[in-house]
């Protein structure tokens, strides 16, 4: 059993790849045990770590260094892909006052963080672990490990301090935001899933989904007049798919000559309908979806390079005999006009004659299988550029070192930028869910992981005989503050709806056990709309945050 033991307690690269796979597999286990629906989570790796580094089990410091980076990396990375198509739009209307939100989240929670420093006395390496922490925010305590390795003062055992300090926090990071959630439930008496009624509500309003109407034509003024010269058509929404005249059924182009007495099919926002309706005629009790007809749609999926970028009307596919009447494009259903361009993996409703479908379907590729092979080459050239434009040094007075976003803010700002324009050149920055799901988890098992073992030697004799409880208390005064007085201003003065609130208060620590939690009890998905809104910016913040406390406050 020599081999075993050499297997255990050697410095082979086996070794330290099988001391990754226990503490993942153990930590992802431990991480899925719940009590009254609350877990650690992913976290739970971390704890396994820190109970193998504990027991004398390490790994090579160089596979330690890699494995820690490129999980760090790919976790980043594929979050700025998941929330990169959205983010642009997140900043828009509605947005805007959710992310000042969040950002005032970060910006107190810095704050607190400097006054623990000057206040309680604790240094700046282990306060900005428990800002890390203290806010769930993996990518945060990455970011303050890299700048410490710019720092003059670094060493060994200072690089330890950080995981330490977010080993400490992170429990409390979680239980403190569902606290938060529950204060605020409790001091306004809110009936969450009333909340989530009148929030769903609201967005319904606000962004409604395509309805549909039958008009018969009774304006004298549109007879021999096409379907694109009626007056408000082009700016409306409104696309006219099907007409039927004499009782015969056809599919209803721009060119379309409109005559009196003929029933024509709308598709569009059911306020603009009705706008349309006023000048077209009046409503018909003929449904033309039911009748019979060589008419027939079909949902079409938009997979060929040639036509991404380029618009309904470049494509002619009016002149293909089809109609486009709705497009789906991350979960988000509407009515497009001549000028919306396709993006890979746009879902096309199309309306028209089968042999016409079939035409416009091969013109825009309709190949599903497509939406299932993750973009390889895409993949590594975004991180090529993330790892290029996080190295980029920022100099700015009276900092020691220069400021750089890192392995953990150039990845994600770049993936945020690909993922939103969708292709540069021959590469499709399109990730599928599953995939961007597979290689995130292991990123960030691999990260903290890592984290884990490197601090796992000292975990316990600090917070049994150092000042480890102090610095959960302390970093329990970081995860509050912040969330009280913003959650209470939220509600008490702007009236913001709870599940608006509760996932404010959990994208702002990007922590996804507390939105489940805010899920969970909302009895709907209300809280993950406003979590998605303010996440890009938050994650954003807390990294150049993390870094700029390293940086500035340590000496």
């Amino acid at each position: 059993m020599e081999w075993l033991n050499e297997l255990l307690t050697g410095d082979s690269v086996a070794h330290s790849l099988l001391i990754l796979a226990l503490v993942a597999a153990t930590g992802v286990l431990l991480g899925s045990i719940k009590i009254k629906k609350i877990g650690l989570g992913i976290a739970g790796v971390l704890f396994s770590g820190l109970a193998f580094g504990h027991f004398g089990f390490h790994i090579n410091n160089e596979v330690m260094d890699f494995v820690r980076e490129f999980g760090l990396i790919l976790f980043v990375y594929t979050i700025g892909m998941q929330v990169g198509p959205g983010f642009a739009a997140s900043l828009r209307k509605q947005g805007l006052p959710l992310n000042i939100m969040a950002a005032s989240i970060v910006g107190l929670g810095v704050l607190v963080t400097i006054g623990i420093v000057y206040l309680g006395g604790i240094d700046m390496s282990v306060a900005v672990g428990l800002f890390s922490g203290g806010t769930t925010n993996t990518p945060a305590l990455g970011a303050a490990q890299q700048a410490l390795k710019n720092m003059p003062s670094f060493t060994e055992e200072l690089a330890k301090m950080p995981g330490l300090g977010y080993a400490v926090a992170y429990p409390f990071g979680i239980l403190g935001i569902i606290l938060t959630m529950g204060f605020i439930k409790v001091l306004f008496k809110v009936q969450p899933t009333k909340e989530a009624a009148e929030f769903a509500s609201q967005m319904q309003s606000s962004t409604p989904r395509p309805a549909n109407l039958n008009i018969a034509v009774t304006n004298p003024n549109l007879d021999g007049l096409a379907i694109e010269r009626i007056p408000g058509m082009a700016s409306s929404g409104v696309v006219i798919s099907r007409v039927l005249r004499g009782g015969e059924m056809d599919v209803a182009v721009p060119e379309t000559v409109l005559r009196l007495g003929d029933v024509v099919h709308a598709v569009g926002p059911e306020a603009k309908l009705r706008e349309i309706q006023i000048i077209i005629g009046k409503p018909s009790d003929v449904d033309l979806k039911a009748l019979p007809s060589t008419v027939t749609t079909r949902r079409v999926v938009v997979t060929k390079k040639s036509v991404l970028g380029k618009t309904i009307e470049e494509l002619n596919l009016d002149g293909m005999g089809v109609a486009v009447t709705r497009v789906s494009r991350a979960d988000i259903e509407f009515t497009p006009t001549a000028s919306f361009t396709f993006q890979f993996a746009d879902t096309v409703l199309m309306v028209g004659e089968e042999e016409a479908i079939n035409r416009a379907a091969n013109a825009l590729g309709n190949s599903p299988k497509q939406l299932n092979h993750p973009q390889i080459v895409p993949i590594f050239v975004g991180i090529a550029l993330g790892i290029l434009v996080g190295s980029i040094p920022f100099h700015f007075p009276n900092i020691p070192a220069p400021v750089k976003l890192g392995l953990a803010g150039g990845p994600l700002l770049v993936a945020i930028l690909l993922s939103r324009l969708g292709r540069v050149g021959p590469l499709i920055y399109y990730m599928p869910q599953s995939a961007n799901f597979m290689l995130r988890e292991l990123g960030i098992v691999l990260f903290l992981a890592c984290v884990g073992l490197k601090a796992g030697d000292q975990f316990i004799h600090t917070l049994t005989q150092g000042p480890g409880l102090y610095w959960m208390g302390c970093a329990s005064l970081i995860t509050l503050v912040p969330l009280l007085i913003v959650g209470l201003v939220a509600r008490a003065i702007y009236k913001l709806n709870y599940t608006s609130i509760c996932g404010v208060l959990s994208g702002s620590m990007t922590d996804p056990p507390a939105l489940a939690f805010a899920n969970t009890m909302a009895g709907s998905d209300a809280p993950s709309i406003s979590y998605a809104t303010v996440y890009p910016l938050t994650m954003l913040l807390r990294v150049v945050a993390a870094q700029l406390l390293v940086l500035i406050f340590l000496r």
